[in-house]
């Protein structure tokens, strides 16, 4: 059983987990707002918020721990420029889900995951 483990396997393995969060976090801070499914965004959300908060730091130890986990300059670049300012007076809570139903393929419950001040 796995008692007190916390976070899900989303049935893969710790790097191709790693990988999935990465690029989803990276979507989300280049685009503002990315559709994945419900358990994905509950998951990769922490991780997204993380990214902000290192963004708002701002000092070069934190860019490069950003860069070390996001794996792109472009994207790093503008959370640093464009994304953490809007939030510096915000104490957290970047991010929001919002389902929006299930998929056509296979049913699995939809949702939105979005930086707060995201206008579409």
């Amino acid at each position: 059983m796995r008692h007190q483990r916390t976070g899900k396997k989303l049935g893969r393995d710790s790097a191709h987990r790693r990988a999935l969060y990465a690029n989803l976090a990276g979507a989300l801070i280049e685009h503002g707002r990315i559709q994945t499914t419900v358990a994905k965004a509950k998951a990769v959300r922490p991780i997204a918020e993380q990214m902000i908060t290192l963004g708002r730091r701002g000092d070069l130890h934190a860019r490069r721990q950003a860069l070390a986990y996001l794996r792109s300059q472009d994207v790093v670049h503008k959370l640093f420029t464009d994304v953490a300012p809007r939030f510096a007076d915000r104490p957290g809570g970047y991010s929001r889900i919002v389902k929006i139903g299930p998929r056509q393929g296979d049913s699995a419950e939809m949702a939105y995951l979005e930086l707060v001040d995201y206008t579409p």
